[in-house]
């Protein structure tokens, strides 16, 4: 990675440099100051930049223009085989041009290293972690709306990055499938009524006989009847729920495209009396009261705004208990070294209640991620749309991928971060031309595979010539390729993966760009088979990133 590459020589001519003085080391040798290496988006402010000169000032007291001149004599005194520029700008900058040689060197890389390239090294510097990462998990009430959607394609995506960069993820799917609970009594009120729930054909017969069922049974006492019926509505309810998710579970394998690792059921902490257990345990800590009859977690005590209700007078469970239970599962039992929860935006003010609970059982918060993903807008003809008006006033993930088309609605879900707002553009996402920011990219991938194909390339027994590739389109291709290991990185360590939607469609751009205006096939022998090469190094890149996107790679259009 040439950033990282960058960065130690940064470091080291530092602490060559007349001003090392000790602010590079600290106590037990370990560095004060971490030198810090930014992609400028403008190329007159080099190719990469830095401000340790101002940070280092800070700590000597002296004037970070002329730290940053003795790190520049520094830089093209000892590393000029790297550096083709170095530029001091005010107020302490260091900017830096890298030399066509390192690119070459990356471009073998690239080549060598094929779907391998970007992984990182099982460095002892780099902590690999075991992480589970839980998206969807939809309430069994209904077909999977565009909420469920931005979330899944968010979650499938980030596991696709964080396991590209070395860490061990369990992809899991939280299904709501509690016996009796409040929702499963609800939505079996509906089943019973002319509510308009999800039901399929068999789900309604089976449900019909149920009722004939209940029918027949006749209760001696008011009392028995009205037992019967919660009964039923709980049956009815669990049938429901059952139908449901297999119904949802079969669309976000099939159609979707996702495989989790772990569907969780909520019933099996009930069953292992893993939520019956944790009661017990705040209990005992003397974290519980009883107030009109409900029991109450002390929230406030571990930084909640008030304290939450546990268990309601009724004597059932709100959801906090089993949710605390289930992510003391995940933490305590299963040992995941990071756990990642990705929510809908109507969740957001229930982050500091669980990260209470987790506090209170003894597990570092700081170990739990929450995604908000906000609400999406239908935009068709520059109007909001909807689709299903039958169904309600929602848009499922079926009729939006009958729409447009799976790639589409990935990438499109995938270009904004999932808390902001979002115009779902139909229009475009239908449209198939250059505008569309999916086909772009993918007909970049299709154009670079047209080209190696049309060059009929065999086995090459003629030497490449690297240094051939030296016009400004050569370099900005080979610098663009040069960065995928960068986004990688910092997508896994900032959970962006719209980072690299941006990185497919730069890439795109300086590949159409390389393609208008410099000859390949018809150009001199050498010229064009290091140009052919670096075409290849482009079909790798975007191939790569298409898989961690989870978007095809089509071989024509």
């Amino acid at each position: 990675m040439i950033k990282d590459k960058i960065q130690k020589i940064v470091s080291k001519a530092i602490q060559q440099a007349p001003s090392d003085a000790s602010a590079l080391k600290g106590g037990q040798g370990k560095p004060l100051i971490e030198v810090e290496i930014s992609v400028p988006e403008n190329d007159n402010f080099g190719h990469y930049s830095t401000n340790v000169a101002m940070r280092l000032a800070k700590v000597q007291k002296k004037n970070p223009l002329q730290i940053a001149e003795e790190i520049k004599l520094q830089l093209l005194t000892s590393y000029s085989s790297i550096f083709s520029r170095v530029e001091v700008v005010a107020p302490g900058f260091i900017n830096l041009w890298i030399k066509p040689e390192v690119l070459h060197g990356e471009l073998k890389e690239i080549l060598k290293e094929k779907e391998k390239y970007g992984k990182p090294l099982k460095a002892k510097s780099y902590k690999l972690e075991t992480i589970n990462l839980e998206f969807i998990s939809a309430n069994p009430t209904g077909a999977l709306t565009m909420g469920n959607g931005r979330g899944g394609f968010w979650g499938d995506t980030m596991a696709n990055i964080l396991k590209f960069s070395g860490h061990k993820v369990t992809k899991e799917y939280y299904v709501n499938d509690a016996k009796n609970s409040t929702q499963i009594k609800e939505l079996g009120k509906t089943g019973l009524g002319s509510g308009t729930t999800y039901l399929t054909a068999s789900l309604k017969t089976k449900i019909s006989k149920l009722k004939i069922k209940i029918n027949r049974l006749k209760a001696s006492t008011p009392r028995q009847a009205q037992g019967i019926k919660n009964n039923l509505e709980g049956e009815v309810g669990n049938l429901i729920a059952s139908e449901v998710h297999k119904e949802n579970k079969k669309f976000i394998e099939k159609n979707l495209k996702i495989k989790f690792d772990e569907w969780f059921s909520e019933q099996k902490l009930y069953n292992s009396k893993a939520v019956d257990k944790l009661l017990a345990d705040l209990k005992q800590k003397d974290l519980v009261y009883e107030k009109e009859g409900a029991l109450w977690f002390k929230a406030a005590q571990f930084g909640d705004s008030e304290d939450r209700v546990l268990v309601r007078s009724t004597g059932e469970p709100t959801y906090f208990l089993p949710d605390l239970a289930y992510h003391f599962n995940k933490f305590k039992v299963r040992k995941f070294d990071e756990v990642i929860d990705v929510w809908g935006a109507d969740h957001h003010g229930y982050i500091p209640r669980l990260k209470a609970g987790l506090r209170a059982v003894g597990i570092d918060d700081s170990k739990f991620k929450v995604v908000i993903t906000q609400l999406v807008r239908l935009i068709k003809g520059g109007q909001e749309y909807k689709m299903s008006k039958r169904k309600g006033d929602f848009v499922t993930m079926a009729d939006l991928i009958g729409e447009i088309g799976l790639d589409a609605a990935r990438f499109f879900f995938l270009m904004s971060a999932p808390d902001t707002h979002m115009n779902f553009d139909l229009d475009l996402a239908k449209e198939r031309s250059m505008k569309n920011p999916v086909y772009y990219a993918q007909y970049a991938y299709v154009r670079s595979g047209s080209i190696l194909k049309k060059a009929k390339r065999g086995k090459q027994k003629t030497k490449i010539n690297f240094a051939l590739l030296d016009t400004a389109t050569d370099i900005n291709l080979m610098r663009q390729l040069a960065q995928f290991p960068e986004i990688i990185g910092s997508a896994a360590q900032n959970y962006n993966p719209q980072a690299i939607v941006r990185f497919v469609l730069e890439l795109a751009k300086e590949f159409n760009n390389f393609y208008e205006k410099e000859r390949i096939i018809g150009e001199e022998k050498n010229i064009a088979l290091a140009r052919l090469e670096l075409v290849k190094a482009t079909n790798i890149i975007l191939g790569n990133a298409f898989k961690i996107l989870g978007i095809s790679a089509p071989k024509k259009m």
